[in-house]
């Protein structure tokens, strides 16, 4: 950013304020804005809004990010694993900036897309932010040039009391809408316990956050229904979390995990001697979640005898222990989740219809990844966070060819083969090459997205026939047949991505194949050893 395009004010315009005040009810529209207007009369490169959640404050989660890569909104940094936050929050002054050859390191280096593929920040400005004496978060500014905020202390802090006072003007609107309310939980920001926020955003997530808050307040049965891998659980945790059960018990069955003889005791309990191997009674699971959430996982695993008898307990809230005659009623709201269409399943005589129908009060349908657009790289922020720690690195970012490769891949797994491909990617990246100044950056021959993915079979060769004039033309079979098809699945990249993604894997194989042999390798690749020394190296396969 040039500094002559910053309009250097030190009071706050009001048209500004008037216009952050007007978003008040709104955070998720309120926290963009303060860091567009930061943006325009601040010389930063990035900045970030950040608040402690609510797991005692050690992590901090950012609630809006200016100049930042989209996938920052999904990372949760740990106050222990980045020192220089941590600084931030202790530090005892309005401001806390840190010189440009300050050895710890920024959380944000690599973060901050640059032509000049800059990856270091040399001029950071923290303040931490406080809430009727309590922390609440902290705010950062970021530029990729020496000496950026030089004479800007005055302005900065400005904007930092700003921003401390929308935080406490925004917790008394939301205290405020809980007792108009009648005393139903309202909520601002990070609460404690799962945070399904990181799934990612876009409208599709948006409408399903929003649907399970208002639902969450209700003693409704909810039926979560989605493909395998989405995030059904998160969705059980949410609604758990934002309702008035959660100082309750959160009790999670996986149905499709219980073994035929013993689901219905797993259930509902036994007494004493009502089967071998029952020297003691047990609670059931009903009983446990007694007074919170009883979250059936894979529920249209459940076999037809058992469904009858989860019936009562649906409808009245009573059960009864196997081996016993008397009746136990439990307070108990129940979650069930599924990636079968359970309406097909009744159809097909699978699925008992007056269970579905008790289970189905409310659906809750939970998008696939493929349908929620950034909020992939959203996501993906949160995995390339926990790679970071777990391998020991300053930072580890994706290339934009890897970000548009994600973007276009169809991820038939889901979150869980978006988790499982930045895992192995990382792995893959730190052994083929050293990190740049402590940042690595994942290509898309790490990732190794291939058209078909985790859970999905390749489909069988068809031999192409030239069509008409070959015996037995005409035959439906014949035709199939004949139809062309591509010799090769064609990746959605920009060919200059594309042909270095093929060159990645064929010296990768030619390398594999020949034992690590790099003569060998060339040779098979008609390449001079020198020349494949030469590509490799600006491939990043060789050092």
């Amino acid at each position: 950013m040039d500094n002559d395009a910053v309009i250097p004010t030190t009071p706050i315009p009001l048209d500004d304020v008037g216009a952050l005040l007007r978003a008040l009810d709104d955070p998720a529209r309120l926290w963009p804005l303060l860091l567009d207007l930061m943006a325009r009369h601040l010389p930063c490169d990035a900045c970030a809004l950040l608040r402690r959640d609510g797991t005692g404050g050690r992590v901090l989660v950012p609630l809006a990010t200016r100049g930042l890569s989209p996938d920052t909104l999904g990372r949760r940094f740990e106050l222990d694993g980045h020192p220089r936050l941590q600084a931030i929050a202790d530090a005892d002054g309005p401001l806390l900036r840190f010189p440009a050859g300050c050895d710890l390191p920024d959380p944000y280096d690599g973060l901050i897309p640059d032509l000049g593929e800059r990856l270091h920040v040399h001029d950071c400005v923290g303040a931490p932010l406080a809430v009727d004496g309590r922390p609440w978060g902290m705010l950062t500014l970021d530029a990729l040039n020496e000496g950026r905020f030089d004479g800007w202390e005055a302005a900065i802090a400005a904007w930092v009391r700003l921003a401390g006072d929308l935080a406490a003007a925004a917790g008394r609107r939301t205290a405020m809408a809980a007792v108009e309310g009648g005393g139903l939980p309202v909520f601002d920001g990070i609460q404690a316990g799962p945070d399904l926020d990181a799934a990612g955003s876009g409208p599709a997530m948006t409408a399903l956050l929003a649907e399970i808050d208002t639902v969450a307040a209700s003693d409704l049965v909810v039926l979560v229904l989605g493909e395998t891998g989405v995030g059904k659980e998160l969705v059980a945790r949410r609604l758990h979390a934002r309702s008035g059960r959660a100082a309750g018990p959160l009790v999670h069955v996986n149905c499709a995990a219980l073994p035929d003889a013993l689901v219905e005791s797993e259930l509902f309990g036994h007494v004493r001697g009502a089967f071998s191997g029952a020297v003691a009674d047990r609670r059931g699971k009903f009983e446990l979640a007694d007074g919170g959430t009883l979250f059936l996982d894979e529920v249209g695993e459940l076999p037809p005898a058992v469904q009858a008898k989860m019936l009562r307990a649906l409808q009245n809230g009573e059960i009864q222990r196997v081996g016993s005659d008397r009746h136990i009623t439990v307070d108990v709201r129940v979650v069930a989740a599924t990636n079968r269409d359970l309406a097909a399943e009744v159809r097909e005589g699978r699925f008992r219809a007056d269970v579905y129908h008790r289970l189905s009060v409310y659906p809750l349908r939970v998008p696939p990844l493929r349908d929620r657009g950034t909020g992939i790289l959203r996501l993906a922020g949160l995995f390339l966070e926990r790679n970071r720690a777990r391998l020991g690195l300053r930072n580890l970012r994706l290339s934009p060819a890897a970000e548009r490769r994600m973007m276009a891949y169809p991820w038939p797994g889901n979150v869980r083969e978006l988790e499982h491909a930045i895992g192995r990617g990382a792995i893959r990246a730190r052994a083929a090459r050293p990190a740049e100044g402590g940042v690595l950056t994942l290509t898309p021959a790490d990732l190794v997205l291939d058209d078909v993915g985790e859970g999905v079979r390749a489909p069988a060769p068809v031999t192409n026939h030239p069509g008409a004039g070959h015996p037995g033309a005409g035959h439906p079979a014949a035709d199939r047949m004949a139809e062309p098809r591509p010799e090769l699945a064609l990746p959605d990249l920009p060919l200059n991505d594309a042909v270095e993604e093929l060159q990645r894997r064929m010296i990768r194989d030619r390398l594999v194949r020949h034992g690590g042999n790099w003569a060998q390798a060339a040779r098979s690749l008609d390449l001079d050893r020198s020349n494949l020394f030469r590509l490799a190296k600006r491939l990043g396969l060789r050092t």
